[in-house]
């Protein structure tokens, strides 16, 4: 959100907003005017005691745009303007980042080295099964997935993403996997394909909200017999699973190495395998790239790791650069060794070039 930062009346206005709603989370864009809009935002929080709970975020936007003005977009949201509908995707974002990702073509995303020297095909491909991978690995809940979301999950494509979609709205939400088969052309091969990574919350199996596939849902009820304890209590005290005998439930389908997979996949709290949300903290008194000083240490987030270094957003609207020599105190062959996209760290100024607007910093302890 992007309020205008000036008079009580806009105070008024969004202090109002925040009671109507109960809002408990705010995202903020970190594009243009980023930095006084979290001020304001402070502000407005302060003026009240009922709004100590209210957390703010900065989140990116990169591609906000894309998406707003996209087909996509105006198929979910025909009625809202452009704006309001990148807005929409920076909130989801915080909520939910992977789920509105996967709706923007990644290129538009700004993450990697300069694109376009490459062949765009091979780039697109690539894109595209990375982005599977990560959809695959996370898993999606089968009750609030989009049908974006949906396509990128092994064995299913748009068409049958669709069905799902509609099945849902049509019956109401699903309680089993199994039920999965109710969706019109979503066959036993399909099926056997996407099972395995889509997930039910409130599923009266608690193995539909686990990892786990149903063709070996047998074995897991049968470590628990052979515990003697309830499968709830199995899924619930992961610690149980390390006096499970693997020997004794090798069979025909399954042998050593698969039971020990599975019981990997029993351990994950849940399906999201990401750690603890965590936020960067800005230097309140440095909002642009004129207040920053050489020697000043600040904290900030990767936005973008290349061969030659990594660029970190430390709240000027201008990315500074930490060059591949500064990124630690040994030898760096390899930044992505080091650091990824996303990650908060702290630097700290180097060097700062008003006219040409760069920023070097440093990530060494010296």
């Amino acid at each position: 959100m992007r309020p205008k930062i000036n008079g009580m009346r806009q105070k008024q206005s969004v202090v109002k907003l925040l009671k109507q709603h109960q809002v408990d989370l705010i995202a903020i864009g970190n594009g243009t005017a980023s930095r006084e809009s979290d001020q304001f935002i402070s502000e407005c929080l302060q003026s009240s005691e009922q709004f100590k709970h209210i957390k703010q975020l900065i989140v990116s936007e990169a591609g906000a745009s894309v998406y707003s003005a996209s087909e996509l977009a105006s198929h979910e949201f025909p009625d809202l303007d452009v704006s309001i509908r990148g807005a929409i995707s920076i909130a989801r974002r915080l909520q939910d980042p992977l789920a509105e990702l996967v709706k923007i073509d990644a290129k538009a995303i700004g993450v990697g080295l300069y694109q376009h020297d490459v062949n765009q095909t091979q780039l697109t491909n690539r894109l595209q099964a990375v982005v599977e991978d990560c959809v695959n690995a996370v898993g999606v809940d089968l009750n609030s997935a989009s049908v974006s979301l949906l396509t990128f999950i092994a064995g299913l494509n748009s068409t049958i993403a669709q069905n799902i979609v509609d099945y849902r709205e049509q019956h109401g939400l699903f309680t089993s996997r199994t039920s999965l088969k109710k969706v019109p052309r979503l066959g036993n091969k399909a099926f056997e394909q996407s099972a395995g990574f889509l997930r039910i919350s409130e599923a009266n199996n608690p193995l539909d909200n686990s990892a786990v596939h149903p063709e070996s849902y047998y074995l897991v009820n049968n470590m628990a017999k052979q515990l003697n304890v309830s499968l709830k209590r199995l899924l619930t005290d992961v610690k149980l699973l390390d006096q499970v005998d693997n020997n004794k439930l090798i069979d025909e389908q399954f042998g050593l190495l698969s039971i020990q997979d599975i019981k990997q996949e029993l351990i994950k709290p849940n399906r999201d395998p990401r750690p603890e949300f965590k936020t960067v903290s800005y230097a309140k008194d440095i909002n642009k790239i004129s207040d920053l000083e050489t020697g000043l240490t600040l904290q900030g987030v990767i936005s973008n790791v290349t061969n030659f270094g990594a660029f970190v957003d430390i709240g000027v609207h201008q990315d500074g650069l930490v060059h591949i020599s500064h990124l630690a105190d040994k030898f760096v062959s390899d930044p992505t060794a080091i650091v990824k996209t996303g990650q908060i760290v702290t630097v700290k100024v180097l060097e700062v070039d008003l006219q040409r607007k760069r920023i070097a910093l440093s990530m060494r302890s010296e």
